[in-house]
């Protein structure tokens, strides 16, 4: 990394920039004793880079869950606990995103489950099959693995991506408008086709529809909003919607667009946006062997295309349609 730059907006925080275009780690953030001021820098420092990397944050699962309310309203995991099960931790605000298994070991990258986490592997935006999308997702290691043995956390700047396509496709994606359909059941199909060869993505389900080009709204730049969460576009045959699906997550997520994040401490986290970048969760020798623990939280976004095409609806009465998913590969 190069040597720490104070960006001249900035009064209460360093920034040290990881790529030409976006992502930044922060430096000099007091979780514990957060101004209102040091508060709005991150949002600001947010806007800008669209990725922000906090190290020994000193969080833990409560104080977490208190600062991602500060910034908005929360997903949470109610709507996913059916037939009696229960979140792993204690709080319903906590998604698991970590590699810990039921009896709190390491889990079998060969189990159920593992197989419906493939589809992490995969660049996508969170939340982008719910009917209101996501905006931040505030990613906490608890545990990680060795020094040497992946896991790290890779990123794709769609607004860049955006303003280096062609002018001429640019136009002509203004101009049709294009709407997609985003399936969490698509990127699962994705990330392990032979487990899950039986599912059927449009099988049992409304998909969440989101326009295809957006304006970021706290930086007013343009992107694209696609993932590996993207069913089809609409109103166009399957074919040309593939190809066009493929050439743009291919255009994103070319290495010039893209970053790769290690953990180094138990505490550190990452803050993106999810409707300015994509993410994905990079594999390596830790898998079945060490133990990461990742717990994430979810602010909806409130952004006047949070909603996108879908009906707004009583978000604490979502039914999430993951039955197929889980009937496909006995995940639960």
């Amino acid at each position: 990394m190069g040597s720490y730059a104070e960006e001249p907006e900035f009064k209460t925080i360093t920034i040290q920039k990881l790529h030409p275009t976006f992502a930044a780690e922060v430096e000099g953030v007091d979780f514990q004793n957060l101004s209102d001021e040091q508060f709005n820098e991150i949002l600001a420092a947010m806007a800008k880079y669209g990725v922000c990397i906090f190290r020994n944050t000193g969080l833990d699962d409560a104080s977490h869950i208190e600062f991602s309310r500060r910034i908005g309203d929360l997903d949470t995991m109610k709507r996913y606990m059916v037939d009696g099960r229960r979140p792993r931790y204690r709080y319903y605000e906590l998604f698991d995103a970590g590699n810990i298994d039921d009896q709190g070991g390491v889990l079998d990258p060969n189990s159920p489950r593992a197989h419906y986490g493939k589809g992490n592997a995969l660049f996508h935006v969170d939340s982008s099959f719910n009917p209101r999308r996501a905006s931040f997702s505030l990613l906490r290691a608890v545990e990680i693995p060795p020094p040497g043995n992946g896991g790290n956390t890779d990123f794709a700047d769609s607004r860049t991506a955006w303003d280096e396509l062609d002018p001429e496709f640019q136009k002509e994606l203004l101009e049709k408008d294009y709407v997609v359909h985003h399936s969490i059941a698509q990127s699962r199909k994705l990330g392990s086709p032979e487990f899950f060869k039986d599912l059927d993505p449009t099988n049992g389900g409304v998909m969440a529809r989101h326009r295809l080009i957006q304006v970021h709204e706290p930086s007013g730049r343009r992107n694209i909003y696609i993932a590996a969460h993207s069913h089809h576009i609409e109103g166009i045959p399957k074919e040309e919607s593939d190809a066009l699906i493929k050439k743009l997550l291919d255009h994103i997520t070319q290495k010039k667009y893209t970053t790769s994040v290690e953990w180094k401490n138990p505490s550190d986290m990452i803050i993106w946006d999810n409707r300015c970048t994509l993410h994905r969760a990079n594999g390596g020798a830790f898998e079945g062997k060490y133990k990461r623990d990742l717990r994430r939280t979810t602010v909806h976004d409130d952004s006047s295309t949070a909603w996108g095409l879908n009906e707004v609806e009583d978000t604490e009465n979502w039914v999430v349609n993951h039955d197929a998913t889980r009937a496909a590969g006995q995940t639960k």
